[in-house]
């Protein structure tokens, strides 16, 4: 079968699409024949072995996929050789086939696109387990996202739309601010390409204050990080919630002295951690995205479409943050 490869830590340019041998089953896995696979920013880090885990290689980038089952280990219940799902597998999804523990698959409905389904669960269930477990947003609340256009950042949009949030978009181009409008959002913010020096942050924090109104936000979403951090910070509300959710402008130095004027709380959202410690609750989250999605009050947007040989290129477009929703690799 044909696999995308990393071979030694690189970038994108680095990948190489290698014939491979068919994976086989073990007594608790699957064999999905993959039909498409979610970009994702952590596939632009763990190639470069950035990522919190570093798998062996070689090894396939590829972290979410959709497909159909087409072999069972021999303890495997409730899978079917057939059926259509969708998958987190953390890596190894950018390949004519992946085996992944049975518990990992979610069963599909048969009006949902392989595409849409590749690009569902990592975004949703990132912003889902953010926002409701972590951020407690409520009805009426600012809900204020960064980097609102990308895959994180525009599922964030729809659930806080969908939950009656009053959602300010912050963005980098005035396309992806119409974009998210489009998607939900009350108002947008477009802000400037930083690093920012301590006057250029207050500027942009005033950006926000003005978006979000004279209360400031209830919540912040961050999935950008950076100095983009420090001036959504400034803007936070009273007893506001800071979500930390990824870092694609680079880890952020808070002055904590902030958290302490706010009387704020500044969370971290680890969603695949949360997935293997509390798996109960996040049968229920899906069940909930399921419902939403159902009801169409939730979509992904795909922007791009890659072929699995031009991998390389599918993670390069994402990581040079030109998407504007989801990237997904097909196989056909």
């Amino acid at each position: 079968m044909k696999a995308i490869v990393s071979r030694k830590a690189g970038g994108p340019e680095t990948l190489l699409l290698e014939d491979v041998p068919p994976p086989m089953p073990r007594a608790s896995q699957v064999v999905v024949d993959v039909k498409a696979s979610g970009v994702n920013y952590p596939d632009a880090l763990i190639i470069r072995d950035q990522y919190q885990f570093k798998p062996a290689r070689p090894f396939s980038p590829g972290g979410e996929i959709s497909g159909i089952v087409s072999a069972i280990g021999a303890d495997v219940t409730g899978v079917s050789v057939g059926d259509r799902i969708l998958a987190s597998c953390g890596w190894g999804g950018m390949a004519q086939q992946v085996a992944l523990d049975a518990s990992a698959v979610v069963k599909i409905p048969d009006a949902m696109p392989y595409d849409e389904a590749s690009a569902f669960l990592l975004t949703y269930g990132t912003s889902h387990h953010a926002l409701k477990d972590r951020g407690k947003i409520k009805k009426g609340e600012t809900l204020l996202v960064l980097g609102a256009a990308g895959g994180v950042g525009i599922a964030a949009v729809e659930l806080g739309a969908a939950w009656g949030a009053r959602v300010v978009a912050a963005v980098s181009t005035p396309e992806k601010a119409e974009f998210c409008m489009k998607r939900g959002a009350e108002r947008t913010v477009v802000y400037p390409a930083g690093p920012f020096d301590k006057d250029q942050t207050k500027a942009l924090s005033n950006l926000f204050k003005e978006a979000c109104g004279p209360e400031g936000a209830d919540v912040v979403y961050d999935g950008v990080g950076g100095d983009y951090s420090e001036a959504s910070l400034r803007a936070i509300a009273w007893k506001g919630r800071f979500l930390v959710v990824g870092f694609p402008a680079g880890i952020a130095k808070m002055p904590l002295n902030l958290a302490l004027l706010k009387g704020c709380d500044i969370l971290g959202v680890f969603w695949g951690d949360f997935v293997r410690r509390e798996p109960e609750s996040h049968q229920a989250n899906l069940r909930d995205l399921m419902s939403l999605y159902a009801d169409g009050k939730i979509r992904p947007y795909i922007s791009e479409r890659f072929p699995l040989a031009s991998a390389g290129d599918a993670i390069d477009w994402l990581s040079r943050r030109k998407a504007m929703g989801k990237v997904v690799v097909t196989m056909d």
